[in-house]
């Protein structure tokens, strides 16, 4: 068959635009391993590149989304047109039909017969537009001009058509390669007798032209924007990770050179890399606060073992070099022996119970009658008062609920450094009081006191005010840590007035029963001592 003139110029782009590229058949097995590898893969790539395939990727599906809109709302806009055309042309067409188309002619026998005048369709002039008009049978019976070289054909749906069906059939068809839209409508005489079918065609090279163009557009474009999305991307990235890079870089000399009393420049901006440093800052002081603390944890206890085991050594020593010496030497050094065993078993079960409260360690939540728990401490204490005046000042009835055991050891604590510091002749006094929302256990003496400067330390283990007379007296810096342990695990706290040469008050606050854990930020006076 021949081929249409408006056609002929898009045959090969028609023919070359039906061969697209397929995807591959993988196996279902295939797509499995590769969705099993992605991730590590990508996993495996430097974060900077990640964070720009993410946003190229993200930015390719915006960009692929908003292509496929537009695509698809140009091409139903091209061919709304074209039937917009071939609805108006054939109207055109049947008005031609309808005022020229019929000839009306007188028999000789004085009938009047109607005759198809084959001319009319000359009149439609559309040089992109062609109409065709074939009979009932779907032979052809007049064309414009610019479709007589040619041969489009009623297609076999046309024939389903009736006289009712007025708007007709649009089909698409390929012909010689180029897709062809037609719009048949049914011929319909006076009598509403089918006389035939009228065929208006009209090529879609442009509109296919245009939307080949219109891809091209897209996928160029859009490449090259994918193109300056990346190394935008990238660059971005680069510049919005060097400050993390530069918070590394000074982390990690940090580490390495083990100097923690170093920080990191903190941002200008207050904003999330600001608080990363500040976070990171923070977690530096934490460390290097800990690590200082290990270092004086490890010589406080290497210090502390020396001077008993020293001294156990020395009674040793003495024993060797005289196998039977005097009974009241023996009797002596035994003695010596014994005290240094207990005051480091003390020492072993005061760390053991602080190494207990890092852990976190629940303590029991039974009844305590202070009151009680007051006297109990009293008696006990009242043999190693020696000189010192030892009495029980103010005395509320209190009930709290705690582990009556560590309450009571705090107390002991308190009330062992009370007597160790107080002179021959000074006054301890224990006493229990109901303070707001928290009963005070409160220990007071009239003892050397505590200077302002050590007050701040008094709390830490194995410090000591007096490092000669708490080694003297057994004492190994670690009472007042229980205490402060003691206390904030029962959800109170523990305060200290002091007042060098006059006496210092220690009080522990727990909370009374119908009332929660209170803040320790509160200011809390001393009991006084008469």
């Amino acid at each position: 068959m021949n081929s249409m003139t408006d056609i002929d110029e898009v045959k090969e782009n028609a023919d070359e635009n039906t061969d697209q590229v397929q995807t591959g058949n993988a196996t279902p097995l295939s797509r499995s391993i590769l969705l099993r590898w992605t991730p590590s893969v990508f996993r495996a790539i430097p974060f900077r590149l990640r964070l720009t395939l993410l946003y190229t990727s993200l930015f390719a599906l915006a960009l692929l989304a908003i292509g496929v809109g537009v695509h698809f709302t140009v091409a139903q806009a091209l061919y709304a047109g074209v039937q917009r055309d071939l609805t108006a042309a054939t109207q055109q067409v049947r008005a031609i039909l309808s005022a020229v188309g019929f000839q009306s002619i007188r028999t000789a026998s004085g009938e009047l017969q109607v005759y198809l005048n084959r001319d009319f369709i000359q009149l439609f002039t559309n040089r992109n537009i062609g109409a065709q008009f074939f009979d009932g049978s779907g032979s052809l019976l007049t064309s414009t001009p610019n479709l007589e070289p040619y041969m489009l054909p009623l297609p076999p749906e046309a024939f389903r058509l009736t006289a009712d069906n007025i708007e007709g059939i649009i089909v698409d068809r390929e012909i010689n390669g180029v897709m062809v839209k037609s719009l048949i409508t049914p011929v319909v005489f006076r009598d509403q007798r089918l006389i035939g079918f009228l065929q208006v065609s009209r090529p879609l090279s442009d509109v296919i032209n245009t939307l080949t163009l219109l891809q091209q557009i897209l996928i160029g474009g859009g490449l090259l924007a994918l193109l300056i999305c990346g190394l935008g991307a990238m660059y971005l990235s680069k510049q919005a990770l060097r400050p993390i890079e530069q918070i590394t870089l000074t982390a990690q000399s940090i580490v390495r050179a083990e100097d923690l009393d170093r920080r990191i420049p903190e941002p200008v901006e207050r904003d999330e890399l600001w608080l990363l440093t500040v976070t990171i800052n923070e977690l530096l002081s934490r460390l290097e606060k800990l690590f200082l603390t290990q270092q004086r944890f490890v010589a406080d206890v290497s210090h502390e073992l020396r001077t008993p085991l020293t001294a156990m050594q020395g009674n040793l020593e003495l024993l060797d070099r005289d196998p039977l010496p005097d009974p009241g030497l023996l009797r002596e050094v035994i003695g010596d022996m014994r005290r240094e065993t207990a005051r480091l078993i003390r020492m072993v079960n005061d760390l053991l119970l602080l190494a207990q409260s890092e852990t976190h360690v629940v303590l029991r939540h039974e009844p305590v009658e202070l009151d009680t728990l007051l006297l109990e401490v009293f008696r006990e204490l009242r043999p190693l008062a020696g000189q010192v005046r030892l009495r029980i000042g103010a005395e509320d009835q209190i009930l709290v609920y705690g582990d009556r055991d560590r309450i009571k050891q705090a107390l002991l604590n308190l009330g062992v450094n009370a007597l160790q510091y107080t002179p021959p002749g000074g006054l301890v006094v224990l006493g229990l009081e109901r303070y707001q929302q928290f009963a005070c256990l409160s220990v007071a003496d009239t003892g050397v006191g505590i200077s302002q400067e050590a007050l701040p330390h008094i709390f830490e283990r194995f410090y000591r005010v007096d490092r000669s007379r708490s080694r003297h007296s057994g004492g190994a810096g670690l009472g007042l840590s229980i205490v402060k342990w003691v206390a904030e695990a029962h959800g109170g706290y523990v305060t200290v007035a002091s007042e060098v040469g006059r006496g210092s008050t220690f009080a522990i606050y727990l909370p009374l029963p119908e009332v929660s854990g209170v803040g320790a930020g509160e200011a809390v006076s001393a009991v006084s001592v008469e």
